[in-house]
């Protein structure tokens, strides 16, 4: 299954409107006449790598078709304190009713780019791939996993229908590693389904039963530390794609990248950030 994610987009930003606006932006229509017109830009009040500008346009374009929207820099692109990064004219009361759900997404998404451009400058030039997990806001992913690439990593899976993933608590309510593994490889023959197959395993004991067992695309080492990691990779000698995952952050994540494991999963990327600090102003205060 693969989604539409500019329609997931739209879908979302006109949820949150509704959110927010309800039966209307009424001290806008108090206090500003129809008739007003601005323009106002969105400042940098600290430096961080800039995601979310489409979002944003989509946000001004859903309350105000007729608003002018224009980026300033580009996705990806990295400011410093005081930098513009995107202007908006068009009708006073469009753009304050837009202004709060344009910057909370710019905001949030820019925070994840960020922080996950730090970490992929941390990795250096290993082969690790960076990947962010499902650890997002509810309602928010495709906007959160959308952050993640723009700062430079990678999605993981986008959801539960997208790739079998079987971690310890699967294994544990099936009764172990090979009733799990069997249990898949009769659900993906009887469903006739093509999904990408990965496990967890959380020792040497569980490496071993996959190992024998077979019939899985990519194998999860979860809160191995480095030392035990270097030895499961040479146990596992590029038969399957490998995935660290489990206490890595940006102290030890170099540590960990330098072993050359295939993948390293961050779950606090996308679920431990601070928002960039970014804030609209209008031309005439300015």
């Amino acid at each position: 299954m693969q989604i539409d994610e500019k329609a997931m987009m739209l879908e979302y930003i006109r949820l949150a409107l509704k959110e927010d606006i309800g039966d209307g932006d009424h001290t806008s229509l108090a206090c500003v006449p129809a008739s007003a017109r601005d323009k106002a830009v969105l400042i940098a009040k600290e430096g961080g790598v800039i995601a979310g500008l489409e979002v944003a346009e989509m946000v001004y374009h859903e309350v105000d078709p007729d608003i002018v929207f224009e980026p300033l820099v580009e996705e990806g692109q990295e400011v410093a304190m005081g930098d513009h990064v995107f202007s908006v004219e068009g009708s006073s009361r469009s753009i304050l009713t837009a202004e709060r759900l344009s910057l909370n997404y710019i905001q949030r998404m820019s925070g994840i780019a960020t922080h996950t451009r730090r970490l992929v400058r941390l990795i250096g030039r290993s082969k690790t791939v960076l990947l962010d997990t499902r650890k997002t806001t509810p309602n928010n992913r495709v906007f959160e996993k959308m952050a993640v690439r723009i700062g430079g990593g990678s999605n993981h899976r986008f959801g539960l229908f997208d790739m079998i993933l079987v971690k310890d608590n699967h294994i544990d309510f099936c009764g172990g590693i090979k009733p799990a593994l069997d249990a898949v490889g009769r659900y993906l023959e009887r469903t006739g389904r093509k999904l990408p197959v990965e496990i967890e395993v959380r020792d040497f004991e569980e490496l071993d039963q996959v190992l024998q067992h077979g019939g899985v695309d990519r194998i999860m080492l979860d809160n191995f530390p480095v030392p035990d990691l270097r030895k499961a990779l040479g146990i596992i000698n590029h038969r399957y794609e490998t995935e660290a995952s489990g206490g890595i952050n940006e102290k030890n994540l170099a540590e960990y990248a330098s072993t050359d494991v295939d993948f390293i999963s961050v779950g606090a990327l996308t679920h431990h950030v601070n928002a960039l600090d970014l804030s609209l102003k209008s031309l005439k205060s300015m």
